[in-house]
């Protein structure tokens, strides 16, 4: 299907009786890692007549990203695809989407597109939002713009005086505005706002986060919203994406395997980075020891992008268990009979390897059977020996590792004093 650029202030969509609306895919970035959601957002769309993206479809208005998201988008929708304009969406937007102000006029609902990214409303826009609410075949009618107009949940929104020129501009036919839609929040509200319901939808790709204390990104998951007509009237709900919200690629044999290959190669590289670095700082080599930092840290990255496409996750709330029977297999089974194994056949340092990895992991079991209620989680500070991997924690560790003997000072300390699991 087609990303619509539009060069029509007014587009009759024959046929459009439902609506799906993004908000927020690519404003942090559009690698592979964080295009996943968005993925999943686009063919979650396609049950609906046509979607409405409702704003920072890219990081920065530059014809590379747009690019890239005009062609990610295209590949993978399943209906034609509008777009609003949002604060990242600077520079070259309308060379790729078109009008920053249009209507489009479906069987029996019409969505009015303004652009207030810069936190005000063109009078453009004001005008053509008063012309297409004063036509008589107009009954219901959302308002979409990106950022927010005042309501009881945040403050990030535009002023008061700004709202007050878009009420004005649709008040002598406030009957027909069913909704006010917008984006730029990262997370999800619905309020009301002059009366009518405010939709706030940021979850189609950007990360959720903590919005208030009464909206936390812990309650909020990705999501988009759907509009249809139930006995003529305009109605909405909202449908949260699944953690595996996207699995295209993992269908073909032959990508799967050479993906899991390539995940493979890369963590491999970004092990022996990592390893090469530690050998150059012992040998007072900080800068090299920083380059090779910093090429791990590439080749993990690649790894992730890789692995986003192959990964099947469980419910984020629900994540944290299911790492539990991997690593009490390795302690409980796999290590105990490979350190066995090792002794038999005269291979000392291997047997040593796999008994201070099975310790390891025994306390790695023991944490993630606590972290399942992730909530609840406090324990404030977990240490590990960069000599065998042991984890320790407690107000007290030993001076030096029970497994290795390594030094207490060598530590590496993780987690944040005091604080719980989120």
């Amino acid at each position: 299907m087609r990303m619509i650029k539009v060069t029509e202030p007014v587009v009759r969509l024959a046929g459009v009786k439902t609506m799906g609306v993004i908000g927020d895919p690519g404003c942090e970035g559009l690698g592979t890692y964080n295009m996943k959601v968005y993925a999943g957002a686009l063919e979650a769309c396609s049950q609906d007549d046509m979607t409405l993206i409702v704003g920072d479809l890219v990081p920065a208005g530059t014809r590379h990203y747009y690019q890239v998201f005009r062609d990610m988008t295209e590949a993978l929708a399943g209906n034609d695809v509008y777009s609003l304009r949002g604060n990242h969406d600077t520079g070259d937007y309308t060379d790729y989407f078109g009008r920053k102000n249009y209507a489009l006029l479906a069987e029996s609902f019409a969505v009015v597109v303004l652009d207030n990214a810069a936190r005000t409303f063109e009078e453009e826009g004001l005008a053509l939002l008063s012309q297409v609410l004063s036509m008589e075949e107009v009954r219901q009618v959302i308002i979409a713009f990106h950022i927010p107009v005042p309501n009881h949940f945040i403050q990030n929104s535009v002023s008061g005086e700004e709202f007050a020129r878009l009420q004005e501009a649709y008040r002598p036919w406030r009957e027909k505005v069913k909704y006010l839609l917008c984006g730029h929040v990262h997370s999800r509200f619905v309020d009301q706002t002059d009366g009518i319901p405010l939709i706030c939808t940021g979850g189609g790709g950007a990360m959720i986060e903590d919005v208030s204390e009464d909206i936390r990104a812990w309650d909020v998951e990705h999501h988009i919203v759907h509009f249809y007509l139930e006995q003529g009237e305009l109605r909405y709900r909202i449908q949260d994406l699944d953690e595996d919200c996207y699995g295209r690629e993992r269908e073909d044999q032959v990508l799967n395997q050479k993906l899991k290959e390539t995940v493979e190669g890369e963590l491999m590289a970004h092990f022996k980075y990592l390893m090469f670095a530690d050998r150059a700082e012992r040998r007072g080599l900080p800068r090299i020891a920083g380059l090779f930092r910093a090429l791990a840290a590439s080749e993990y990255y690649h790894a992730r992008n890789f692995y986003s496409v192959l990964e099947r996750p469980a419910a984020f709330a629900e994540s944290v268990g299911t790492y539990v029977p991997g690593e009490e297999f390795e302690y409980q089974h796999l290590y105990k009979m490979l350190a066995s194994y090792a002794r038999e056949h005269n291979s000392p340092l291997a047997e040593q390897a796999y008994v201070g990895a099975a310790a390891a992991e025994k306390e790695h079991g023991a944490l993630l059977r606590q972290a399942s209620d992730m909530e609840a989680f406090a324990v404030p500070e977990i240490y590990v020996c960069p000599i065998c991997g042991y984890v320790m924690t407690g107000e007290k560790v030993p001076d030096r590792c029970p497994v290795c003997g390594g030094p207490g000072r060598q530590y590496e300390v993780f987690g944040v004093s005091g604080g719980k699991g989120m």
